[in-house]
């Protein structure tokens, strides 16, 4: 029996030294900051658009392995060498200096940015704008753009145009915004406002946040217009997911024989520029083979990655497009509309008429590209020790004549401005997909050859601080679907 006892102790021992081992050998690596700062340093250098204006990202900047190991060192964090590795250089819009660069950026979680790409975001439904009060510029409110359907602010009744001045009780501000509607739940106070004044409707509505993928086709249908079928598109995002529903819109508006279409970009604030290609070439088709666009990379990738984008008669899928043939299209944009939206713009100009109604676009012509920590900057293979990942801007787009760098936007041919008024609680912002819907008939007027159109001034003086999706990290971006697995990290 005493052998048996000891025996068995001498299981429960080397069992455990069996469990101490496979736990640590389980136990994943953690990369530090300085291998982190190593491939930050290493993707900008080889791939960042501006990179001759920043001179620690020269070829030569390192004379030894040591240097560039203190140079490393000397950033506190991954977020302060990717800010000091960006090019500084300012340029004039108007009477304002904005940044060259307002646009690469870096995650600590690659997985949520690869879900965002993919139009899966935690959202509560509510889409939102974020404007400062008249009369105090630190005081904010937001109004309600659109709804998204199968959410919970549809299922609250919240509808476009509704305003919110208060989260959890506490009004909004510019330094507490961010704060109060990042959170999976929240109350919103309901108000109405008169184009000055506040007035609480002692209202509240609480909304949760769960995962959802978001159709960037908000509505798409055919108006009768003059006894003539006119396509109107509401698209507001660039997903490539969703790429063979917007060819299936086009397949429905060649049925209807459309003689015009209305693409509504108005809250569309970019994505993937094959998405921008493929929709151009669903508007048109009778360009096939024809430059749509070419790319500007920095000097050392310009050779190897320079493409020249043309149109095309096939999505990603290879499914055929369905293509309109028409030489004019109307586009209706505002500050929102950005990147992939205004390549779509600047692409199409040389080639057909498009008359913008609206007001002007954001300003952004560059376009980025993901990159991970890995031999070849891939995600197969990527270094397990950290989830970082960069997406810096690598090239710039120019149309057919060369036309880039406008940092000023697309100006209107027709300007229109969305009245976010809404005394006694009744909006003027009209019913997305409407023909009474102020951007939309103008849209329609134009067609009609109607000429007088009444100006909405409301949210002219009224500065916006952002909008529901700035909480994304694709807001605003324009991004390429690209092979670089020829092109590899540096040794040092």
């Amino acid at each position: 029996m005493k052998y048996i006892k000891y025996f068995t102790l001498l299981l429960v021992i080397i069992s455990s030294f069996t469990a101490c081992f496979n736990d640590n050998d389980d136990v994943r690596r953690v990369s530090d900051n300085t291998e982190i700062n190593s491939f930050i340093w290493k993707g900008m250098n080889t791939f960042y658009l501006y990179k001759e204006e920043v001179p620690n990202l020269a070829n030569n900047r390192f004379s030894s392995t040591q240097k560039f190991q203190e140079f490393l060192r000397s950033f506190a964090s991954p977020e302060a060498i990717f800010e000091a590795l960006q090019t500084q250089r300012t340029v004039a819009v108007g009477t304002e200096q904005k940044k060259a660069d307002e646009f690469s950026f870096l995650v600590n979680d690659y997985v949520k940015l690869e879900q965002a790409f993919d139009g899966i975001t935690r959202n509560n439904g509510m889409e939102y704008r974020l404007i400062r009060y008249p009369n105090n510029a630190s005081n904010v409110f937001g109004y309600v753009r659109y709804v998204l359907p199968d959410t919970d602010a549809e299922a609250k009744g919240i509808k476009r145009g509704d305003i919110f001045t208060t989260i959890n009780g506490t009004q909004i501000t510019d330094k507490n915004f961010k704060q109060l509607l990042e959170p999976d739940n929240y109350t919103i106070g309901l108000a109405t406002f008169d184009g000055s004044n506040f007035t609480s409707t002692g209202a509240s509505l609480s909304l949760t946040k769960v995962q959802y993928t978001e159709n960037p086709i908000f509505i798409s249908k055919t108006i009768d217009v003059g006894g003539n079928p006119v396509g109107y598109l509401m698209y507001n995002s660039f997903t490539g997911d969703f790429d063979q529903q917007l060819n299936a819109a086009f397949g429905k508006f060649s049925s209807d024989k459309v003689t015009d279409l209305i693409l509504d970009l108005r809250y569309n604030g970019g994505g993937a520029v094959t998405s921008a290609i493929d929709l151009s070439s669903m508007i048109t088709g009778q360009f096939k083979g024809k430059v749509f666009s070419t790319e500007q990379w920095n000097s050392d990738r310009q050779d190897a990655l320079g493409n020249t984008n043309l149109f095309d008669d096939k999505i990603r899928n290879n499914d055929a497009i369905n293509s309109l043939n028409l030489t004019r299209v109307y586009v209706l944009t505002s500050r929102s509309s950005a990147s992939a939206s205004e390549l779509v713009i600047n692409g199409l100009n040389p080639y057909i008429n498009v008359i913008q109604i609206g007001a002007t676009t954001r300003g952004k012509f560059q376009a980025s590209i993901t990159l991970y920590d890995s031999k070849n900057f891939r995600r197969k293979d990527a270094n397990t020790g950290h989830t970082y990942a960069m997406q810096p801007l690598v090239l710039k787009s120019l149309n057919s004549v060369g036309f880039t760098d406008y940092y000023s936007g697309f100006t209107p041919s027709v300007e229109v401005k969305e009245d976010i008024s809404n005394p006694g609680g009744v909006s003027n912002l009209g019913v997305l997909g409407d023909p009474n819907e102020p951007m939309l008939k103008a849209a329609i007027n134009h067609i009609l050859g109607i000429k007088s159109l009444k100006k909405n001034s409301i949210a002219l003086e009224l500065e916006s601080i952002g909008d529901s999706k700035m909480f994304s990290p694709t807001y605003e971006r324009m991004y390429q679907d690209l092979d670089v697995t020829t092109i590899e990290q540096s040794d040092f």
